[in-house]
């Protein structure tokens, strides 16, 4: 039914409830399962122990690395998203009848609503959304997926999320659930309103692969309080109960005692601890967590009998009181309050006196965020576009004041051309802004022998920093170019970059690649020129027209292509350590090496598929000259 890549899914469930002195209920049962063939048997979907499922009104079924292929990853596309859909369906309870609200999915992070036919009518205001958190902050291979919903008179949000990996990565982890929280917004049914975020509901249920370990405990005694089942002491060391004291992550949010195995990493098909050679320590990774009133929790534990994956399912049951709106109890409160109004109008017929009284100053601090896109950065840095606009003062009831606001522009080589890169011996912070204006309107197309009153570099000394520090230090890294960098690191970098120091580059490995990407993503002018683009997707079968393209590209352009692709083909030589797969490299690099122009419309997946297909004889030829 599925391929063996499909690993992860989870079920929530909630069953209604009636009860004296309380509008509503709901019973919710939560799953995290890691397998593809327990859909088929589907215990999990139609068994809630001790809760019947029969009687869930909703039921949200949820998955992670559900196709983890290429096409999946880069063009969020894959087939499977159907298969699943039709498993979950025909897995479903027999004895009640669902109908199918919503499908989200994210690369392989999915999640599904269904509700009961005859409660579908008080369900509303249904959205969805994807946030990528992955390396440049877009791609899918982690991040979340919500849906978002009123029932009755109660708004519910649930979250599916796969956070960053390994185990001292928990500050990429709070920086994925910060990112999850502030892009994940739900347009509501007023567009003159602001975008719901995920804070603003009732209630809110987070779960998924959150990834957090154990920290600053050895695996021998570790496993020695799991075998005498002390998980209290455990618990001690787990990462995210740690990041929640401190308040840095899922502040507001409640999770229920744990008192089960931690959930990962296990042999397939086993209960025993990973043997493999990294020998992975047990964490609690796959995690159920909530925010809310009127939530009560029933039930978690894990389901250790599934042994189909590395981690271990869990299962929780919630309450959930729901609000109710009575209708004859309604029109009775709106009529009285149309008539205290009408009575608080008519007392309040405006009467004025006048008074001296002594003004009192007070003052007030305005934080102003801009937003800088590529295109902007690089007029800012041209000295073409400046910081300045009119801010309006409203007054209540008053008049409008008009405030002048301007800022001074640090430029930035994020954002300038690798031509005016090249001629910049110093950084460009040390350049005065008439000489980055000269620089910025040189022509692009320059005969080869030019030499002008500085002979330029080769390529960029920014982009030849961060090739040699990763040359140097990151060759034989895992997960290159798939995890993500901290934000603040990519800030030290560009800082770094700009200004000449520290004269090494700050920040992890992972951080440094970002920078990279995001430095060859800002070029006003891409590596292989624009005006090349539908003739490099013309000739991406044929590696000879592809190589006699990149001969005919600026002599600096071609020099940062050679860098690059010399730079890549030393890191799939160490394939064997760092994992490298010469397609993953290609579909990166297609689409930042190339870009159409500005007035053609986005890439299709067809069109990035070319670009890869452009990139891949270079990394993968015999000999690249």
């Amino acid at each position: 039914m599925c391929a063996a890549s499909c690993r992860r899914a989870e079920h929530i469930r909630w069953a209604e409830e009636r009860r004296s002195g309380r509008n509503g209920g709901q019973i919710c049962s939560v799953r995290t399962e890691h397998s593809t063939e327990v859909l088929q048997n589907g215990p999990w979907l139609r068994t809630a122990q001790k809760h019947d499922p029969s009687r869930s009104p909703r039921s949200l079924p949820r998955f992670q690395e559900l196709d983890l292929s290429k096409e999946a990853f880069f063009f969020n596309d894959t087939p499977k998203e159907e298969e699943w859909f039709k498993a979950v369906s025909e897995g479903l309870h027999p004895g009640a009848k669902y109908a199918k609200i919503k499908l989200i999915r994210l690369v392989g992070i999915m999640l599904l609503l269904y509700v009961k036919k005859d409660l579908a009518r008080h369900v509303s205001e249904v959205e969805a959304e994807t946030v990528g958190t992955g390396i440049m902050g877009r791609m899918g291979n982690k991040g979340g997926v919500a849906i978002r919903f009123r029932f009755h008179n109660t708004h519910i949000c649930v979250v599916n999320s796969h956070l960053a990996a390994h185990v001292d990565e928990y500050e990429r982890r709070n920086q994925d659930f910060r990112d999850i929280c502030s892009r994940m917004q739900f347009p509501q049914v007023d567009p003159t309103l602001s975008p719901l975020t995920i804070h603003k509901h009732d209630v809110v249920l987070w779960l998924g692969d959150l990834n957090y370990r154990l920290k600053d405990i050895d695996m021998e005694r570790a496993k020695k309080l799991i075998e005498c089942k002390d998980y209290k002491e455990l618990y001690m060391f787990d990462q995210l109960k740690q990041q929640m004291d401190e308040k840095t992550v899922f502040d507001g949010f409640t999770e229920g005692e744990i008192q089960f195995h931690p959930t990962y990493k296990y042999d397939t098909g086993s209960d025993e601890w990973d043997t493999s050679e990294k020998c992975r320590a047990p964490a609690w990774c796959d995690r159920i967590l909530w925010k809310g009133k009127h939530v009560t929790q029933l039930d978690y534990q894990s389901v250790m009998s599934l042994k189909t994956s590395d981690h271990k399912p869990v299962n929780s049951v919630f309450k959930i009181g729901i609000k109710v709106v009575k209708e004859d109890l309604y029109r009775k409160a709106f009529e009285e309050i149309v008539r205290s109004l009408d009575k608080m109008e008519n007392d309040c017929i405006p009467s004025a006196t006048l008074s001296l009284l002594p003004f009192l100053g007070s003052e007030a601090q305005i934080e102003l965020e801009l937003f800088v896109n590529n295109q902007t950065a690089a007029r800012l840095n041209r000295g073409e576009e400046h910081l300045e606009d009119i801010l309006i003062l409203h007054l209540d009831r008053g008049k409008d004041f008009f405030l002048s606001v301007s800022g001074d522009y640090l430029r930035s080589c994020y954002g300038s051309s690798i031509q005016m890169l090249c001629y910049m011996r110093e950084p460009i912070r040390d350049m005065s802004p008439d000489t980055i204006r000269e620089l910025a309107h040189m022509p692009l197309q320059m005969k080869d022998d030019f030499v002008g009153a500085v002979k330029p570099l080769d390529v960029p000394k920014e982009l030849w920093m961060m090739v040699d520090h990763l040359h140097r230090n990151a060759s034989l890294q895992e997960d290159l170019f798939q995890q993500p960098g901290l934000r603040s690191e990519f800030e030290a970098i560009r800082d770094c970059l700009d200004t000449g120091f520290p004269e090494s580059i700050p920040g992890s490995n992972h951080s440094v690649v970002e920078a990279l990407l995001l430095f060859l993503e800002g070029l006003p002018e891409p590596v292989i020129c624009s005006s090349y683009y539908n003739w490099c997707l013309e000739c991406a079968a044929d590696y000879s027209s592809s190589k006699e393209i990149i001969s005919m590209l600026p002599l600096h352009h071609r020099n940062v292509f050679k860098c690059l692709i010399s730079f890549l083909r030393e890191l799939l030589n160490n394939s064997l350590q760092n994992h490298l797969d010469v397609n993953i490299l290609a579909s990166i690099f297609g689409s930042l090496l190339l870009r159409p122009l500005p007035d053609q419309s986005a890439p299709s997946n067809l069109d990035k598929t070319k670009c890869q297909d452009f990139i891949q004889p270079f990394l993968s030829a015999a000999e690249y000259p």
